[in-house]
């Protein structure tokens, strides 16, 4: 099979879901390929024949134009410079500037960054603390690769769950390192109790920071202790975990080939290397499956 298209980052979904004795809710991930947003999906199989060719062209994720470079993951530089999902705040929440009067656009400000947020505790190279939007459960946890996950808060802003976030990082990482991520299993945390140990640790700190935003009156930026929430634990169809890590680049060779051996975070794993698929997006690819 031979099919032609924008790539976008892949699909992941769950499936198989059940509830251990402990609570915890546990599935097996599944992914689609995305070429041109929904419009093909190419569902892949372990053990399969897969070949990935780059065109050399790149269009905008939002603007739809071609570009000689490919910015914030497949935007234009003019998009790049003008759209508020391309800022700096995207990366780092907690430098949020909408209160200052200067976000990029106030309509995307209100749609995701004045929304309910969550914070919470992943395991994918090794502990983390993260945020993400509270409808982007559990997608956000499936593209970092994370086997575990536990929201611990809930609060009214983007901004305000990177404040919570930046205090937990001095605790906690708040990267996952990917070169681990693809060579195994994460050892399995007792999640409920970091958790705990967290809330204790910095409760007076949650409190000043819960105190600080409640003077905005015109947004609800609320913090919620998620104290009833149980772990999630996540199934990667993976095969076999490389034991040496060699990275594959379409820009420096825009051929691939390989078998998959599996599929973790946004990465695919293949007997000849890795490929970050999201990196990719934008990009024309052809992809040919056996």
């Amino acid at each position: 099979m031979e099919l032609q298209g924008i790539c976008h980052k892949m699909q992941a979904g769950l499936k198989d879901l059940s509830v251990t004795d402990q609570q915890t809710r546990k599935a097996n991930v599944e992914y689609k390929f995305i070429l041109d947003r929904a419009e093909i999906e190419l569902p892949f199989s372990l053990g399969q024949e897969i070949e990935l060719e780059w065109t050399g062209n790149i269009y905008c994720v939002s603007c739809g134009s071609k570009t000689p470079k490919s910015y914030s993951q497949g935007h234009c530089f003019k998009c790049f410079k003008t759209k508020a999902s391309c800022d700096m705040c995207i990366m780092k929440p907690e430098t949020c500037h909408y209160h200052l009067g200067t976000c990029r656009e106030d309509s995307f400000a209100h749609e995701v960054c004045f929304q309910p947020h969550i914070v919470y505790l992943a395991n994918s190279s090794a502990l983390k603390v993260g945020i993400t939007r509270l409808g982007q459960m559990p997608t956000r946890w499936l593209d970092q690769g994370a086997t575990q996950a536990l929201p611990i808060m809930k609060v009214g802003s983007r901004r305000l769950s990177g404040q919570l976030e930046i205090m937990f990082g001095t605790q906690v990482a708040d990267k996952t390192d990917w070169r681990k991520l693809l060579k195994g299993e994460a050892e399995p945390l007792n999640l409920l109790e970091v958790r705990e140990q967290l809330i204790e640790e910095f409760s007076p700190k949650i409190q000043t920071i819960r105190d600080e935003f409640s003077q905005n009156l015109e947004f609800n930026e609320t913090v919620e202790l998620l104290e009833n929430e149980q772990p999630r634990e996540f199934i990667y169809p993976v095969e076999h975990y490389p034991e040496k890590i060699k990275s594959h680049n379409l820009d420096k060779t825009p051929i691939i080939r390989g078998k998959l051996q599996g599929i973790k975070g946004q990465y695919l794993l293949l007997d000849t290397g890795v490929i970050n698929i999201r990196k990719y997006t934008g990009y024309e690819i052809i992809v040919r499956t056996e």
